[in-house]
């Protein structure tokens, strides 16, 4: 069944239009509730139990697990930002010189400055993927310009599941069939895209995949997940805290100092990992998302966006091809004429909240959004062209 609009769980006043998700999330009041809870229970630390510590983390790499599909929970880190679990990767990857590394062009930062560093460390090629710089056929040309670049030099791939900047949909599974013929890596950012948009790692296979918890998977800042593969079981992690030691439930035992790490994605689980306040809201928003589904928020997302689409292309706007990008996140080129200082000041007045990317803007909607929020941004963009004959189509 269709989801409904799901603004009465948030605490967004009525007036503010918010379409900036990607930038940081709302919190769902039950989230709100739990962390509060939280701050409160932190006065009262004798009743906080040994147990504490680690059952509602496994719990919640399980919800993780669950919503990515991951058959198995332990393959699940628990980790504190993106650059976080990317740095296990690659402090867990060693190359050869002729080796070469692939990211693309505009890629998030989190997901560069560590495949920079490598590169330098082992004296090795980072190769950058252009955007193509036709619109037509653009993404599908994109896709295909990383399909030429991988051959028997590539050990490593690291992408997004969507561009970060635009929503462009990556073809994966394509990418991943690539890489496994030469024995690359997949390392995925999906900070942008899991949680609102289907991600399956059973179907794809990624080595590894990564997401900031605070965008589309409505956690506090400084949480994230990371799914670790088979590549990765032995490896070595960035830090060595106490907690991700083999029986370290064992508060007794603690300097009977043990040598083994807990097992598969363990070894890579931040210290502190059991935050009191972050662990309980992050429970509360996997819960909600794996009641909401995925793909059914990307169906409303597409259902409350699609009109006013066509009608910002009939303003001289640039939308990627729907079958291109995702619907919860996508790009908007402005058109040619448009006064941006004149647009922005109307969506100020009417308390419209996107991001501005250069000649474009990032519009990130979910289930607190409806038609008439993307109405208000179309006529603010009909403001700013000053069609006069175009105001009446909204209002």
């Amino acid at each position: 069944m269709a989801l409904q609009n799901q603004r009465d769980i948030f605490s967004i006043p009525d007036h503010i239009t918010y379409l900036n998700t990607a930038y940081i999330s709302p919190s769902f009041k039950a989230v709100e509730r739990a962390g509060l809870d939280a701050v409160m229970r932190k006065s009262q630390p004798f009743d906080i139990s040994p147990s504490d510590f680690f059952d509602p983390v496994t719990e919640v790499k399980k919800l993780f697990a669950k919503l990515v599909e991951v058959d198995d929970y332990n393959r699940i880190a628990t980790v504190p930002s993106a650059s976080y679990g990317i740095a296990n990767v690659a402090n867990n990857i060693h190359l050869n010189e002729n080796d070469e590394i692939i990211v693309l062009e505009g890629q998030f930062p989190s997901n560069v400055y560590a495949w920079q560093i490598l590169a330098d460390k082992y004296g090795t090629k980072l190769i950058t993927i252009n955007a193509p710089r036709t619109s037509k056929n653009s993404v599908k040309q994109w896709n295909l310009d990383i399909l030429n670049a991988i051959n028997d030099k590539t050990a490593v791939v690291a992408m997004a599941h969507i561009h970060w900047s635009n929503g462009i949909l990556f073809d994966l599974n394509a990418i991943r069939e690539k890489t496994k013929q030469h024995s690359a890596l997949l390392i995925i950012d999906g900070s942008q895209s899991v949680g609102a948009l289907p991600f399956s790692v059973k179907d794809l296979q990624p080595d590894a995949l990564i997401c900031a918890g605070y965008k589309w998977l409505f956690g506090p800042y400084a949480c994230g997940y990371a799914y670790y593969g088979p590549y990765f079981d032995n490896g070595v992690p960035i830090e060595n805290n106490w907690a991700n030691r083999l029986h370290s439930e064992d508060f007794s035992g603690l300097t009977r100092y043990e040598a083994e790490y807990k097992p598969l994605a363990g070894r890579y689980t931040m210290g502190e990992s059991g935050s009191f306040i972050a662990i309980p809201m992050q429970l509360e928003a996997l819960k909600q998302l794996i009641e909401w589904t995925p793909k059914a928020i990307q169906d409303y997302c597409k259902d409350i966006s699609s009109e006013a689409v066509e009608e910002l292309k009939s303003l001289g706007c640039h939308i990627e091809d729907e079958s291109d990008r995702a619907h919860h996140l996508f790009g908007i080129k402005l058109p040619e004429g448009l006064d941006v200082e004149t647009f922005k000041q109307h969506l100020k007045e009417h308390h419209i909240y996107v991001s501005f990317r250069g000649h474009y803007i990032r519009i990130s909607c979910h289930l607190f959004n409806t038609k008439d929020d993307f109405d208000k941004l179309v006529k603010c963009m009909a403001l700013a062209l000053q069609k006069n004959n175009y105001f009446g189509r909204i209002y």
